[in-house]
């Protein structure tokens, strides 16, 4: 049995439609249900739901023996034990700094100032304003990150941005995209070795789905 970990929301949406194309079949009614293992057409794969940042975790241990995960994910995580052989080219988005309208982010990094950012993206900040040269703190947080902004507690933030909807509801703007992302498929490691026989049918039928899709 081979196990593929994915999360609800827009990476499920958009699986769905490259499994079918690479002959997998999930029915609809099953998708919509609260059971976190799935049977697909194949009774030789599974699905399995998790939170979008565990699934490069149940990947990595064994959990899972594949996955579909955002760069921003995986750039967290670390990518240990983990093999990337295809990006999907879905649940496309960029990872930005954005700061209040108003707030010349410019002038502030070019005077060297210390700046205080909120993100949940730690890692990535870190690598990026170190590459920079700019001192900042960073302050840990889940989610409505643009809150921080408002209250006072940071001078801008790192996040995922889509359409720039949220940003500017909440008088925000993107002042520096750090890098584009999008989802790709993971395999575990030592998967690709005890069950290359079922694993590489199943990744060659993704890869010409994906590459049927561009």
């Amino acid at each position: 049995m081979i196990t593929l970990a994915l999360s609800k929301g827009r990476i499920f949406d958009e699986t769905l439609p490259l499994l079918d194309a690479a002959g997998i079949r999930v029915d609809p009614s099953v998708a919509q249900s609260r059971k976190l293992i799935l049977p697909t057409g194949d009774p030789g794969l599974r699905l399995v739901i998790v939170r979008a940042t565990d699934v490069p975790t149940y990947v990595e241990y064994g959990g899972a023996d594949l996955g579909v995960a955002g760069r921003d994910v995986l750039l967290e995580h670390g990518g240990e034990g983990l093999y990337q052989p295809v990006d999907l080219g879905i649940a496309r988005c960029r990872m930005c700094v954005a700061a209040p309208e108003g707030f010349d982010y410019v002038s502030a990094v070019r005077r060297g100032a210390r700046l205080r950012i909120a993100t949940k993206y730690v890692q990535v900040a870190r690598e990026h304003f170190a590459a920079k040269g700019v001192h900042v703190d960073l302050i840990k947080l889940y989610g409505s990150m643009e809150l921080a902004p408002l209250v006072g507690m940071a001078d801008a933030i790192v996040d995922l941005v889509s359409t720039g909807g949220t940003l500017r509801a909440n008088h925000l703007a993107e002042v520096e995209e750090i890098m584009p992302i999008s989802s790709r498929l993971i395999v575990n490691q030592a998967a690709l070795k005890t069950k290359a026989a079922q694993l590489e049918p199943l990744l060659a039928a993704i890869e010409r789905a994906v590459g049927a899709g561009r």
